[in-house]
């Protein structure tokens, strides 16, 4: 039996998570160095995050979790058009943006236990888009990307919706939660 990682490996052979030598096969692949691809020798981006096209492309220097980008939602168009938020959420209950407007209206009108129940609606739908988009539970979730935001509003108004009711625990658990997602978000939607 020959040795696995870990398991009698001499000094010439491979292990996991040993760094790439030169010389030895898959080398160029690991370190960057070797044929170029037809996109350059950095794959699709250029030095320091540049893509071909000149374009600056956000990169995760510290090795966190990616961001999370929710996928587009047609619904939201309905209610840029002007199409009143609960006809929309009964029509397209996984519209975050919906239940993330009626959440605010509700808050605007000082129903602060109907803002509640919108407010966690849109937040839970959204964990369960989030998951199927690859989040893993913690890491960024951009404010910039325009389809985060239903997600990002919900959890606003959640702790909004939260501290008007005397919850501070969970009014600060969805404080830190936003900044922790989008501090660009926290700084949008203001305090609470």
């Amino acid at each position: 039996m020959s040795p696995g990682p870990g398991r009698g490996a001499t000094a010439g052979s491979a292990s996991l998570g040993a760094a790439p030598v030169p010389g030895r096969a898959g080398y160029a692949a690991r370190s960057g160095e070797g044929p170029a691809t037809a996109h350059g020798p950095f794959g699709e981006e250029g030095p320091g995050g540049l893509r071909q096209d000149g374009v600056m492309e956000h990169q995760n220097l510290l090795g966190g979790p990616p961001a999370a980008m929710l996928p587009e939602d047609p619904a939201t168009a309905e209610l840029s058009a002007g199409v009143d938020p609960a006809t929309v959420a009964a029509a397209h209950p996984g519209c975050l943006a919906a239940w993330a407007a009626l959440a605010d209206l509700a808050l605007a009108k000082g129903e602060t236990v109907m803002a509640y129940a919108y407010a966690r609606t849109g937040y839970h739908r959204g964990l369960d888009q989030l998951r199927r988009a690859g989040w893993r539970g913690h890491g960024p979730i951009p404010w910039e990307h325009e389809p985060n935001r239903g997600f990002l509003r919900s959890l606003s108004a959640l702790g909004q919706a939260a501290a008007a009711l005397g919850e501070e625990d969970e009014a600060e658990r969805c404080r830190t939660f936003l900044r922790d997602a989008s501090a660009t978000a926290a700084a949008e939607l203001g305090g609470f």
